[in-house]
């Protein structure tokens, strides 16, 4: 087997025992994204750090009520985390799905538990990050749909 072949195989494996890398600097494309019911903001990025164990991710919204930074911390083996944000407390775990990341997480904000269930997917150019999130409220469930692209 060749070098380029033997290179080549050995980056195929590591991509399939690790699967899909999320890491990097991502910015909200609001044209191709979908918030529901709820209004955008104004800005949205969100920088990922991802291990073969872990996944830490810090976003940052800006709408008219001002600048929301959040920072999680999820390790990928489906455990509970715990992680604190301007929010407030959130609970949540991250597993692996194939080449896809389910984050779960769950909080409480004025009395009320929401929760929020979202799928990562990445484009096959690993230029696009797309979140499908199911968002569950004492009111009922709602969808949105994230796209982010890599800056």
């Amino acid at each position: 087997m060749s070098t380029t072949r033997r290179l080549l195989l050995m980056g195929l494996m590591a991509v399939c025992a690790f699967g899909a890398d999320f890491s990097g600097k991502w910015k909200l494309d609001a044209a191709k994204s979908d918030f529901g019911p709820i209004p955008p903001p104004e800005s949205m990025t969100r920088v990922v750090s991802q291990t073969k164990a872990a996944i830490t991710f810090e976003t940052t919204q800006k709408n008219a009520q001002g600048e929301v930074v959040t920072k999680y911390v999820f390790p990928l083996d489906g455990s509970e985390a715990t992680s604190k944000s301007d929010l407030g407390e959130v609970k949540g775990t991250a597993v692996r799905e194939g080449e896809a990341i389910r984050i779960k997480t769950k909080r409480e904000a004025n009395g009320m538990e929401i929760t929020f269930d979202e799928l990562w997917t990445l484009a096959a150019d690993g230029k696009t990050l797309n979140v499908a999130n199911k968002v569950g409220t004492p009111q009922g469930e709602f969808d949105l749909k994230l796209v982010l692209v890599k800056q």
